[in-house]
């Protein structure tokens, strides 16, 4: 049961990072131009240099969602770490962990709004660039979706023993 709750409590802290890095990292889309390789993410658009993410009136909602929701995902995340810490110490045996359980569930769900807008608004629609494809950071937010799940799950059905 040991080894179980530390691999949980390592894919939790992985999962945790990987929402940041993707959150803060601009590498959503990438493109080329003729100046070089584009890549664009939450918040700016980097060539050489970053400037702000030139987005259509249209888009600034669909944009500004996906921002708070991927914030809100790492706020959650975060949360439920620090109950599942807190809850590991305190509760008796055979209590289950719940809250941690909900509130990683919540975190997924966050994940799971931010990547779809994401999707559905601005795959392919990169400005100044041809031959556009998902960056990393698009990549690392469809894994933390996964492993947001799956730990969320675990820690609804797990018991301490």
């Amino acid at each position: 049961m040991l080894v179980l709750l530390a691999g949980i409590f390592v894919v939790h802290i992985a999962t945790v990072i990987m929402l940041f890095v993707s959150t803060i990292a601009n590498v959503w889309m990438v493109g080329s131009s003729n100046f070089g390789t584009i890549s664009t993410g939450l918040w700016l658009l980097c060539n050489k240099t970053c400037t702000q993410l030139p987005v259509s009136s249209r888009d600034e909602a669909s944009l500004k969602a996906v921002q708070a929701f991927m914030i809100l995902s790492i706020i959650f995340s975060v949360v439920a770490l620090v109950l599942f810490i807190i809850q590991l110490f305190t509760l008796e045996k055979g209590k289950r962990f719940y809250m941690t359980g909900a509130v990683m569930l919540v975190c997924w769900m966050c994940v799971l709004i931010a990547v779809s807008i994401y999707t559905a608004r601005f795959t392919g629609t990169m400005l100044y660039s041809t031959n556009t494809h998902h960056g990393y950071c698009f990549i690392l937010a469809w894994i933390c979706f996964c492993f947001s799940f799956i730990i969320g799950i675990l820690y609804l059905v797990l018991r301490k023993k």
